[in-house]
């Protein structure tokens, strides 16, 4: 067992407390090759659009990362700072203090964790708990330091597309052809980076499904993941619950015609999962981890990727 979730205090005066044990570190080398991975996503934050609150408390959050851990997710994204439109940003005091501690138990308990952080210096201070992986949404407006801590680094580091910020990207979604300007903008940033030392191998790319998108634009990005794939790099779809996905589900047949809750749209993210495996997509990042890994399981049977048992 890579870590007990669970178990008393050892100090005066505690009560029930997670009690981490240390196991051989995990790094993406040690992941499956054979099939898509499933990043579980994990908001330590007060406003996510979907579980925002349920899991700011420290210790909450790290009960939760280990049961994504122990259900399967090859991956866990924590992330310190709500992204969804029309958020608030935070001081990267603010967010550390959040994330820090949830990074290290995780890294501790063998988990390979990703680190959702527009912040060059919280990216930094994560580095030093681990092989970290860095998760940056800011896109266009990515920190200046950030490629230089790439390169000295050498973490990997997921280079979503966005423009704007989350008061104004949903204003930002004129496009003449969003594949190829999504494309064209990725390049764009991905350049900047290999400009700063960065190898090629360190970059993922992630089309930033929601972020400077209309629902629309987030399904046209889909039906193109190939041609995104064609610059070379891995690829990260993150999907899940979002509004497009509860947009489409007002079309329920007999259904009632409103968008469900987020949580209500698990079914629909895993149908995106397996498209997107059965597309070649290098790793989801979802809620609903052992939906998602059975979508992987079967598109990779499905395509030949992996072995049937």
């Amino acid at each position: 067992m890579d870590s007990m979730a669970a178990g008393p205090g050892t100090g005066p005066a505690t009560g029930a407390m997670t009690v981490v044990r240390k196991v051989r570190c995990r790094t993406l080398a040690d992941l499956p090759t054979d099939r898509t991975l499933v990043m579980g996503i994990l908001n330590v934050t007060e406003d996510s659009f979907s579980d925002g609150g349920a899991y700011l408390d420290q210790e909450a959050a790290i009960q939760h990362g280990l049961a994504l851990h122990h259900s399967g997710a090859d991956l866990i994204d924590v992330g310190g700072e709500s992204t969804r439109p029309g958020s608030e940003p935070i001081a990267s005091a603010t967010e550390q203090a959040r994330v820090l501690p949830v990074v290290e138990a995780l890294v501790t308990a063998g988990a390979v964790v990703s680190l959702d952080s527009r912040h060059t210096d919280t990216a930094e201070a994560a580095l030093k708990l681990g092989e970290v992986i860095i998760n940056d949404v800011s896109g266009l407006q990515h920190e200046e330091a950030m490629p230089e801590l790439i390169a000295r680094t050498g973490a990997h580091y997921i280079l979503m597309h966005n423009r704007g910020d989350s008061r104004t990207m949903d204003s930002l979604t004129d496009y003449d052809d969003v594949v190829q300007d999504v494309i064209a903008e990725l390049t764009e940033v991905r350049d900047r980076f290999l400009a700063a030392g960065v190898k090629p191998e360190q970059i993922i790319l992630d089309p930033g499904l929601g972020f400077a998108k209309t629902g629309e634009q987030n399904w046209e990005l889909l039906r193109g993941l190939e041609q995104i794939q064609q610059l070379g790099h891995p690829v990260l779809v993150g999907a899940s619950r979002k509004r497009f996905l509860g947009t489409l589900l007002t079309q329920r047949p007999g259904g009632a015609r409103q968008e469900p809750a987020p949580a209500e749209r698990d079914h629909a993210t895993a149908a995106v999962t397996a498209l997107s495996a059965a597309h070649g997509a290098w790793a989801v990042r979802v809620h609903d981890v052992p939906a998602s890994i059975d979508a992987v399981l079967a598109a990779a049977a499905w395509t030949g990727q992996a072995e049937q048992g």
